[in-house]
């Protein structure tokens, strides 16, 4: 059976491999137990470099070598190999981590805080506008600015990003630790679900293709796109302006939410 070539990308990229380790595991996981050329052959690989593919590959655990003449090269079954990435990855996080904390003991950790502090030239923080690239950096970006609420988060969404924003806002406010800061979510989605929601949460059901949010009414993200897309495509844009933000909730009461008194 031959794979696709964007199957054949998407195990490159999942996996950490190069494309001619893809070509011969995915023919040996097909073979079960093959030749070095064997493999060559009907992977495409050339055969100069077949060898040194499979020993990265035995050195990785993807494949075993089986000592005889010739010698042969058996298959991982891939539940095996799934946890052995998955632990990989695991270390190599926690190393990351760990660099990370060890860093903000240090002088070089130090130094930046002094050159951010002490820079020639400082932006006003009153009257800031940046772009956010990709959803995992927007939904990362948004939690942040909920968890740093004092009173008011409101919220836009569609029905598909309903249960995104819902548990983005429990996770914040549980990790802020504030049972004063009053939610509420707009979203095409039933009234009913409204009864399931927390104390401080308020579902306000209407139909919209907004998507933003609004943090004490001095700084909002609103995003470019329905969020249906890339998710890498996806993209918001913060503003923090308290003369913007009131303009915009002005905008929002009198069409969205009709004078609603939130």
């Amino acid at each position: 059976m031959a794979v696709k070539q964007e199957t054949l990308l998407r195990l490159k990229e999942d996996f950490k491999l190069n494309i001619y380790e893809v070509r011969i595991w995915t023919v040996l996981l097909e073979k079960g137990i093959a030749t070095a050329g064997e493999l060559a052959d009907l992977s495409g690989v050339p055969r100069s470099r077949c060898y040194d593919v499979l020993e990265s590959l035995e050195k990785k655990g993807f494949v075993l070598m089986k000592i005889g003449k010739p010698i042969q090269y058996l298959s991982v079954p891939p539940e095996e190999i799934m946890e052995r990435v998955r632990k990989s990855i695991q270390a190599d996080t926690d190393i990351s981590l760990r660099m990370l904390e060890e860093i903000k003991g240090t002088g070089i950790f130090k130094d930046l805080e002094l050159l951010y502090t002490t820079g020639v030239e400082k932006f006003e923080s009153e009257d800031i506008c940046t772009a956010i690239l990709g959803r995992e950096n927007l939904m990362h970006f948004i939690k942040q600015l909920i968890e740093r609420a004092e009173k008011k988060v409101i919220i836009a969404t569609t029905e598909e990003g309903f249960s995104r924003k819902l548990s983005l806002v429990a996770k914040a406010l549980r990790k802020s630790g504030k049972k004063n800061v009053k939610v509420t979510i707009i979203a095409p989605v039933k009234e009913s679900i409204g009864k399931k929601l927390g104390q401080n949460i308020e579902l306000v059901c209407r139909p919209t293709d907004s998507r933003f949010v609004v943090i004490d009414n001095k700084e909002m993200v609103f995003t470019l796109n329905d969020g249906q897309g890339d998710k890498q495509k996806d993209c918001g844009i913060w503003v923090k302006s308290d003369f913007f933000t009131r303009g915009m909730l002005t905008l929002l009461e009198t069409t969205i939410l009709r004078k609603q008194n939130i």
